[in-house]
């Protein structure tokens, strides 16, 4: 499976970032602002940074699919090709329904340090995945955001003791107007983890 990609380098001992958008069925592609500004606040501290479409997405091979078996799969081969091009510690990085990927698909993966959840849907979380990942977590959710559910994640940040959790007020699932204060968030935990 040939996957389109956004990859931009950094310093390759320094780690990378990896950023997957959200659902394909609905939009979600490379270009999606929340996808954007974490791969670009990556890009400010010299990660590496890779952001890709599903299959089926833009130049991406394939159909796209709403099966989570194939997002599984999608973020593991750009997954396995980041950790190809970099030495340094990874951060798996997903909007919704790439969030679910990001951190579902990291078993096995060392490289990966960090994971960044930026409203991912509370009933689709894996909650022993996430109390067994050591590495620190970043998730953040839009106070008024139902197709996430806002108050799950805020129960289940609440619960973990390596969680970083931002709540942002006014905004819903899609971030109109937060998706830079998400991306200042997510520079500042990078920064401070």
């Amino acid at each position: 499976m040939v996957l389109e990609g956004l990859y931009v380098p950094g310093d390759p001992e320094g780690g990378g970032v990896l950023v997957a958008p959200p659902h394909p069925l609905y939009g979600g592609s490379i270009l999606n602002p929340v996808a954007t500004e974490l791969a670009l606040r990556g890009q400010t501290l010299e990660l590496t940074s890779l952001r890709f479409n599903w299959r089926g997405v833009g130049a991406s091979a394939g159909e796209a699919s709403g099966e989570p078996g194939d997002a599984l799969s999608d973020y593991a081969a750009a997954l396995e090709f980041l950790e190809d091009c970099v030495s340094g510690p990874i951060v798996a990085c997903g909007y919704s329904w790439g969030a679910v990927a990001a951190h579902k698909a990291t078993e096995g993966h060392g490289a990966v340090r960090k994971l960044a959840l930026i409203a991912p849907p509370a009933a689709m979380l894996d909650r022993d995945r996430l109390e067994a990942f050591r590495g620190p977590i970043f998730l953040a959710v839009g106070a008024n955001d139902e197709l996430a559910g806002a108050a799950a994640l805020r129960e289940i940040a609440g619960s973990l003791s390596n969680v970083e959790f931002v709540w942002l007020d006014g905004e819903d699932h899609f971030f109109g107007s937060g998706a830079s204060a998400v991306g200042r968030a997510f520079e500042s935990w990078l920064r401070s983890s």
